[in-house]
C-alpha cells in the first residue's frame, strides 16, 4: 500500500476525453492566458479564502487586488479566463467576429479543463464564477496599449441562462473586461501546455505560468527566491515558501510532471530549463541571439510570443535550406517586423 502511494504521480487524473464528437471543438482551441495575469500576482496561491488586500509593484508598474467577501479569485478560478480567452482566440484566428461576451455549455468548460462533471464540479464553477466577478483590480498596467484607470473585474458579469430541473448549471454566460478582451484582441497571450489543468497544486501552476512567460523557448530561466515569492503573491513566511517549493522540485526531480520546464534550486536561485529546448538549437544551432535583441525584438512585434517567433525564424531557415546569416540579430529582428505586418494585414 505504501509502495503505491509513493508511485503516484502528482498530476491529476487525465479527464480530459478528447474523442468526445460533442466537444472536439472545444480542444481546438489551444490553452492560452494572457501575458498580464502570467507576470503579476493577481489570482491567490492560497487554498483558504484569501482576504488580503494585495498590492504590488515592479518597476513603474503596479497592481492592486481587493477581494469581495468570498475572497480572491485563485489559480483555478483562472481557468475560466483561459477557457474564454482561448475560445476566442481560436476563432480570431478563424477570421470570425468575436464578442467581449461570451456564452458557453457548463459542461464544455469542465471536460476542456480536466474538472469532474459530478454535482461538486458544477458547484465549484459556480463559487469561481462568484469570485471572479467580486475580485476588483486597480492598475496602471495597459493591454493592448490601453490603460484601464478605474476599478474593474476580472470579469464585469456573469448569468447563468440555463438550469435543468435539478439546478445544475448548463449554459453560462460572461462579459470579459475591457483589459482582459484589450488583451485578447492584441494578441498578448501565450499558448499554455494542457497538462496545466492536471497541476494540482496551485504554486505549481503559479511557477509554471511564470516560467512559460519569462523562459518561454529559451534554454532556461532563474529567479531569486524572494523574488518568485513576490511574483506568486504568497502570504507564506520565507521559511514555508522555500519548503512549499523544495517539495514541488523533489516532486519533479522524480516524475518531470512539470509541463515543458524542469526545476531546480541553487542557492537561493530557482532555475527553470526548458525541456525542449534540445528540439530548438538543433535548427541552426550555431546562432546565438542576445537578449538585448529580445528586447528589440518585442518592439517591433508587439504582443507576439518572441520565443516562438524565434522557433519559426530557425525552422524557416532550416526547412529553406538558408544559411545562418552574417548578422543574426538584425536578421531575426526584420524578420519579427515583417511577421507582425503580414499578419496584421491578414
Amino acid at each position: 500500500m505504501e509502495e503505491n502511494t509513493k508511485d503516484k504521480s502528482p498530476l491529476l487524473p487525465d479527464r480530459m476525453q478528447q474523442e468526445d464528437f460533442f466537444i472536439c471543438d472545444i480542444f481546438d482551441a489551444t490553452p492560452k492566458g494572457d501575458m498580464a495575469s502570467m507576470e503579476h500576482p493577481i489570482f491567490s496561491i492560497s487554498t483558504k479564502p484569501d482576504l488580503r488586500i494585495k498590492h504590488y509593484e515592479n518597476g513603474k508598474n503596479f497592481i492592486k487586488v481587493i477581494p469581495s467577501v468570498q475572497g480572491v479569485a485563485t489559480v483555478h478560478d483562472r481557468d475560466i479566463l483561459i477557457f474564454c480567452i482561448s475560445q476566442t482566440i481560436a476563432a480570431l484566428n478563424n477570421k470570425s467576429e468575436i464578442k467581449q461576451t461570451l456564452r458557453f455549455k457548463a459542461y464544455d468548460f469542465l471536460s476542456a479543463t480536466n474538472r469532474g462533471t459530478d454535482g461538486r464540479g458544477y458547484e465549484q464553477l459556480k463559487a469561481a464564477l462568484t469570485r471572479l466577478a467580486g475580485t476588483r483590480i486597480e492598475t496602471n498596467i495597459t493591454t493592448g496599449k490601453y490603460e484601464i484607470l478605474e476599478g474593474f473585474g476580472l470579469i464585469e458579469n456573469y448569468k447563468i441562462v440555463r438550469e435543468t430541473r435539478e439546478g445544475r448549471m448548463q449554459e453560462i454566460e460572461i462579459k470579459l473586461s475591457d483589459w482582459v478582451f484589450n488583451a485578447i484582441k492584441a494578441h498578448e497571450v501565450l499558448t499554455l501546455h494542457r497538462d496545466y489543468f492536471r497541476l494540482r497544486k496551485p504554486l505549481e501552476r503559479r511557477m509554471y505560468e511564470l516560467a512559460r512567460k519569462h523562459c518561454g523557448q529559451q534554454y532556461s530561466w532563474r529567479i531569486g527566491l524572494d523574488k518568485l515569492q513576490a511574483k506568486c503573491g504568497s502570504g507564506s513566511t520565507n521559511k514555508e515558501f522555500k519548503r512549499l517549493v523544495n517539495k514541488i522540485i523533489e516532486q519533479d526531480n522524480t516524475y518531470s510532471h512539470i509541463p515543458d520546464y524542469a526545476v531546480s534550486l541553487n542557492g537561493n536561485n530557482i532555475i527553470f530549463t526548458n525541456r525542449n529546448f534540445k528540439e530548438l538549437t538543433n535548427i541552426n544551432v550555431s546562432i546565438i541571439l542576445n537578449q538585448e535583441t529580445y528586447h528589440d525584438a518585442k518592439l517591433v512585434a508587439p504582443g507576439w510570443d518572441i520565443y516562438s517567433l524565434e522557433k519559426e525564424w530557425r525552422c524557416w531557415m532550416s526547412e529553406g535550406g538558408i544559411d545562418a546569416p552574417r548578422e543574426p540579430n538584425k536578421a531575426f529582428i526584420g524578420f519579427c517586423r515583417k511577421w507582425f505586418e503580414r499578419h496584421k494585414q491578414s
